[in-house]
């Protein structure tokens, strides 16, 4: 879960920082103040992409942590472990911006790519935006939350997987029997490519080697003055092992005890001695190299640039580089590929069509236990007669599909006997907002990740339904970590720890602050958000009512 995020010169916000705690967090506060500031800065430490102007003016650069407990998610540990990240039973996300527009990224203090960052906060954290709704609308942004509710996400990217092949397989048969004009311009292509990679030269194991010595490099300066301290506290202890072994070794100590005593510090006195011995080695070993450190960051630049181009990891470019060559002497060859790639085909679809049914099967008994549990929270959002439905319509193709035999939509009529449409051409604004929030309260039950969050999700909700929505998250928040950024009193009452998000003015800057509520300040926010500017007694007794209840 998230445990603690700092903040430091993030456009109106100079410092800031505040550890969270399991169950929900509800962030409130005047508009204007900047609630989704540290949400927004929170999606950084992710690997979203920056915005030299979020430095705060007159400012260098902004510097923003995220810190993470994962000690009960091993698949977090297993992905530091892999890279060699320093796994614990935490993770720290950082990330620096500067005026000038540069930006690095970093976990546990060692420099990573943004794609890093997003992989595993993929693990850690899920944010659904108060925009998500809007994105409901689309059919693939409906398909990934079928899926990813349906926890067949590997059979999924099985599925694309073999369609993608047989799809690279076509196009390769295609311009075997093609045109003359259309083969010559792959010629071209993927002579290019891989005079671009054979100039690249990646040697078997050279990114590895390469990304360990970056990683010693950055940290050369750290990594001997701790050897050194470790180097004088070895000398230390020696000097006393060998003290006491002297003190020992007089005539009088004649008993067996005194013996052993004595093996033992002349063993000890032996291991310190070659303990010494190999942190000088280590020492020798490392060095502070400005220009080697660029060198090999350079090299790796060179290396990922080239992987992003051709839209492959960096350690998959040897493999690439294969089935380049393969290809182009597979055109050069002519006759007897075309056969091997009809047969190849042939596997291919057959595979993809075993694949393929079944993931059809999973998803329609997804769909069916999705629009239940949807349905009953609709329900008790006021929505009691609408029905859903996530139809699932074969695409009509006979060539493989990346993402299986059936288009995913949903469907929705807010009338009882209406036939049920799409989504964007039956709900309004109110009524969509409730829908994305049941169908996300019901994904996110059953998510992996154990951090959710909601930024001003419950837009357009008010009334008894917000009260309803406060405990939905609050129900959630009974399986995971819910941060909720919200304007709704209702939704407020509910969470476990309240913040509040201030905002000082002057007439050359402005200023964000970010505090904890407890007792009658906590009343008194909810007050606010209940009655506006002018608090009354009536008020304050609601609010203190809500937060009872």
């Amino acid at each position: 879960m998230l445990s603690q995020i700092t903040i430091s010169n993030y456009t109106i916000v100079s410092s800031l920082e505040m550890d969270f705690l399991p169950g929900m967090t509800v962030i409130t506060g005047e508009t204007g103040a900047g609630k989704s500031i540290m949400l927004d800065a929170l999606g950084l430490c992710l690997g979203d992409r920056a915005d030299p102007k979020a430095v705060r003016p007159g400012c260098d650069r902004a510097d923003i942590s995220a810190r993470f407990d994962i000690s009960q998610i091993p698949a977090a540990t297993q992905w530091l472990q892999e890279r060699d990240l320093n796994p614990a039973d935490e993770v720290l996300l950082r990330r620096v911006i500067t005026a000038e527009g540069r930006s690095r990224a970093y976990i546990n203090g060692t420099p990573v790519t943004l794609q890093d960052c997003a992989a595993l906060g993929a693990m850690l954290i899920d944010i659904h935006s108060q925009h998500a709704h809007q994105s409901l609308l689309r059919k693939p942004v409906q398909r990934a939350l079928l899926d990813a509710y349906a926890k067949h996400l590997p059979l999924a990217r099985e599925v694309e997987q073999h369609a993608s092949q047989w799809l690279r397989r076509k196009r390769e048969l295609e311009l075997l029997a093609g045109s003359g004009d259309e083969r010559n311009a792959r010629l071209q292509l993927l002579s290019y490519q891989l005079d671009e990679l054979d100039k690249l030269a990646l040697q078997d194991g050279e990114l590895t080697r390469l990304e360990q010595e970056q990683k010693l490099l950055a940290n050369a300066e750290t990594i001997l003055h701790s050897a050194h301290q470790a180097l004088e506290l070895c000398d230390a202890q020696a000097s006393g092992v060998r003290k006491a072994l002297q003190l020992m070794s007089n005539d009088a100590h004649a008993t067996q005890a005194a013996r052993d005593a004595r093996e033992l510090l002349d063993s000890a006195a032996i291991q310190l001695n070659e303990a010494h011995a190999e942190i000088q080695h280590h020492i020798d070993s490392v060095e502070v190299d400005p220009q080697r450190l660029e060198d090999v960051q350079s090299r790796l630049e060179a290396l990922y640039d080239v992987a992003r181009k051709h839209r492959v990891m960096p350690e998959q470019l040897p493999q690439l580089h294969t089935d380049l060559a393969e290809e182009l002497a597979a055109l050069h060859s002519g006759g007897q590929r075309i056969e091997d790639i009809r047969a190849e085909m042939t596997t291919l679809a057959n595979d993809y069509q075993t694949a393929a049914l079944k993931l059809g099967k999973q998803r329609q008994a997804a769909a069916k236990k999705l629009i239940k549990n949807a349905s009953k929270i609709l329900a008790s959002l006021a929505m009691e007669h609408c029905k859903l439905e996530i139809a699932l319509k074969p695409t009509g193709s006979d060539a493989p599909q990346p993402h299986g035999l059936e288009d995913v939509e949903v469907l929705i009529s807010t009338n009882p006997g209406a036939p049920t449409q799409p989504l964007g051409k039956i709900a309004s604004g109110g009524e969509l907002s409730r829908i994305s929030l049941a169908i996300q309260v019901v994904t996110a039950s059953t998510a992996t990740v154990p951090s959710m969050v909601f930024d001003e999700v419950d837009v357009g909700i008010g009334g008894a339904v917000a009260e309803v929505v406060g405990k939905l998250l609050r129900e959630l928040a009974t399986k995971t970590q819910v941060l909720c950024v919200t304007h709704l009193p209702q939704v407020a009452a509910q969470g476990d720890q309240h913040l509040r998000v201030s905002k000082t003015s002057s007439k050359s800057s402005a200023e964000t602050q970010l505090s904890r509520l407890q007792d009658e300040d906590k009343v008194n926010e909810i007050a606010r958000m209940l009655g506006g500017v002018k608090i009354t007694e009536h008020t304050l007794a609601h609010a203190r009512e809500m937060l009872a209840g």
